[in-house]
């Protein structure tokens, strides 16, 4: 069995970039976020080490975006990363940046596993990693997540309310629609591994539907492989995902904290 681990940096961080522009008004640093600097290192190289350096995955792949395409190269030359196999050109939306991975290695022996990780979370442990492949020797898809400790609402929109204004944004009326049991509740993160012929064909019948909507590849497999029971196994809160500049922040001081 294979393990190849895939960090998906396909990105351009346009939500992080409205986020800041709106609280600081600059355009001055449009850089993706899987480029921004954390700890005397850029975010993606953080993603990148803990799969090159971990003694079960085989191979590392990144999916970035073509205009970034020069600059990971150049990351790339510079960390000589011994397993770094693929640098893969993602596409205009997440989805697309999974399906061209999953293209990459579609002629790989069907006990290959691909682990798919967002690069911007970059504190991903040894330990989850662990947890992942050992969830692969038993099961097709394996899925991280952690407890929810917030209750969570179900929030509909309210399409005949009147509109209201949020930071300089028209914003839609909600209203809660349902409150799922908090026990239940688990919130997604990556790496999501998967048996490469189950996640091919997740996305060969999505491929086929008109209607096709993706989150995430888990999300993939739950739909369009209804059959296939998804593992999950536990992240971790040290496991965050860099969505806005305040993000960065938190990182460091998982660093500095320990």
């Amino acid at each position: 069995m294979r393990n190849i681990a895939v960090v998906l940096a396909g990105g351009t961080g346009s939500r992080m970039y409205n986020k800041a522009i709106r609280s600081t008004g600059s355009r001055s640093a449009l850089l993706p976020k899987q480029f921004l600097a954390l700890a005397g290192r850029t975010v993606i190289e953080h993603s990148i080490e803990t799969f090159n350096n971990h003694s079960a995955i085989d191979e590392v792949a990144v999916v970035v975006h073509p205009d970034w395409r020069s600059r990971m190269e150049e990351i790339a030359a510079a960390a000589q990363w011994e397993k770094l196999g693929k640098i893969i050109d993602g596409g205009s939306e997440r989805y697309m940046s999974s399906l061209n991975a999953i293209m990459a290695y579609i002629d790989e022996p069907d006990d290959t596993n691909l682990l798919l990780h967002d690069a911007a979370r970059p504190w991903v442990s040894t330990e989850i990693v662990d947890r992942v492949v050992a969830g692969l020797q038993h099961h097709e898809a394996v899925g991280v997540a952690v407890p929810s400790t917030d209750t969570v609402w179900e929030v509909h929109p309210d399409l005949n309310g009147e509109w209201g204004m949020e930071n300089e944004e028209f914003i839609m009326p909600r209203f809660v629609a349902r409150i799922p049991e908090r026990k239940l509740m688990w919130r997604a993160q990556t790496p999501q591994a998967f048996r490469l012929p189950l996640i091919r064909d997740a996305y060969q019948r999505a491929l086929q539907d008109p209607q096709f909507q993706a989150t995430d590849d888990c999300g993939v497999v739950r739909k369009y492989m209804p059959g296939t029971k998804i593992a999950v196994v536990e992240g971790s809160d040290r496991n965050l995902k860099v969505t806005t500049p305040q993000d960065l922040v938190a990182l460091e001081q998982i660093l500095i904290n320990g």
